[in-house]
């Protein structure tokens, strides 16, 4: 008699609690419509324990208000970024849960809700990179990519706002996952130019592009290839390690995407930084020519040996790169300014020495032969930099470079006719 008693008395704290349970989840209902979000997280809190053993419908509900008051908190830009991310795990539960059970209430509005806290922490991350908070923005993007983990350009944002912030702590496992999902990032913009504003919008589609262009919005179509980006992510992800002193992990790092992906030309030229990086100047040309060997009529590919030769203070070299890539492609806008910044750097000694004369005849002599130096450099350069404005006049350093060369030869005609489009 006395067990049965224990077993009744048992099941009567039970149903208590579950009472106890939706009680709390009506107070904190109540008090999120009051405007208290806060509130109603600290009377949840107090139920979170017996959650579990709740039915499927208490524990949907339970969720659900518990996201909708961290989201509340969060528009109110309470640690923003910590309650998105609470509010969207609160709704995937539920979703869980919801779907479990065959019993759907409110898995459509809190799908709906994630999608968008996702564009909320992408917003505040572009918002945080503006301000120059790298490392916050970069948190967000990658609690964006988080919440969906097939939209991984997401997580390559997240990796190079990390690096830009100089973190590298937080950037190195995030190259890690982007190598471990071997995302390429390889595409096809479909451009056209607004007529509105003459802004350059991007379609989904060719078709949606050619539509708007029949509609007569836009005009100006184009189609262009968005090159793959592991070149870089392994780039990236070889330079952190070898800062950390893990040179020969960066090495197999990169050994294994060039495995991975033979195709990818790009993974020959991060290989080739690597040994630029730690020195082994033999290794480094012997991969140079072997990336050249794949592909010598590749525009980008040489192009980028320009970059890496400049890197390693070969200017001879990197100008005949710069020189070919135009050879290959006459439209090449950043070959054309590359050149000209590579030439321009052949006024920085004639300057210093220029700063460290007197006033004595003989100075003055050496002042105006040097001054005549510095003036053909500068005409040298204005070729390549009018091609670079042609081909992208919305380019500010192109344009500040080459209004800048006018200036300092006097050509001011020139110099008017350029700041007037600018």
């Amino acid at each position: 008699m006395k067990s049965k008693y224990v077993i009744l008395a048992s099941a009567l704290l039970i149903s208590v609690a579950t009472f106890a349970q939706k009680d709390q989840i009506k107070n904190a209902e109540k008090a999120l419509k009051g405007g208290d979000a806060q509130g109603a997280i600290t009377i949840l809190k107090d139920a979170e324990n017996l959650v579990a053993n709740a039915k499927d419908t208490e524990q949907a509900q339970f969720y659900f208000v518990q996201g909708n008051a961290y989201l509340e908190l969060a528009n109110k830009k309470v640690e923003e970024s910590k309650n998105l991310s609470a509010a969207a795990e609160s709704y995937k539960k539920l979703i869980e849960v919801e779907k479990a059970s065959g019993k759907q209430k409110y898995s459509t509005q809190a799908a709906t809700s994630i999608t968008n806290i996702k564009g909320q922490l992408i917003n505040s991350a572009i918002a945080d990179t503006q301000a120059n908070k790298h490392a916050e923005g970069a948190k967000k993007l990658y609690e964006a990519y988080a919440l969906d983990k097939k939209d991984t350009i997401n997580l390559y944002y997240a990796a190079s706002t990390a690096v830009n912030a100089q973190d590298f702590d937080l950037a190195l496992p995030m190259y890690e996952e982007l190598k471990k999902v071997n995302y390429s990032g390889k595409g096809t913009l479909y451009l056209a130019e607004n007529k509105a504003n003459n802004n350059e919008d991007n379609f989904a589609s060719a078709k949606e592009r050619d539509m708007a262009v029949k509609l007569g919005t836009h005009e100006k179509p184009k189609t262009e290839a968005i090159p793959s980006k592991r070149g870089e992510i392994y780039k990236n992800l070889a330079l952190i390690l070898v800062q950390k002193g893990r040179t020969e992990d960066a090495k197999k790092a990169i050994a294994d995407a060039r495995k991975a992906n033979p195709e990818d030309t790009s993974l020959i030229l991060t290989e080739a930084n690597l040994y630029l990086e730690t020195k082994d100047f033999d290794t480094y040309k012997k991969l140079v020519n072997e990336a050249l060997e794949k592909d010598p009529n590749n525009a980008d590919l040489v192009f980028n040996l320009g970059v890496l030769s400049a890197g390693a203070n070969n200017n001879a070299d990197a100008e005949k790169y710069y020189l070919r890539a135009i050879e290959i492609n006459p439209n090449y806008a950043n070959a054309y300014l590359n050149l000209a910044a590579l030439k321009l750097e052949a006024e920085k000694p004639i300057i210093d020495e220029m700063n460290k004369l007197g006033t004595s005849a003989k100075d003055m002599k050496r002042y105006d032969v040097l001054k005549a130096q510095r003036e053909n450099v500068f005409k040298g350069v204005i070729p390549y930099l009018k091609k670079a404005n042609e081909l992208d006049p919305k380019n500010e350093d192109v344009s500040k470079t080459l209004l800048g060369v006018y200036s300092a030869l006097e050509m001011t005609a020139e110099a008017k006719a350029l700041k007037a489009k600018m």
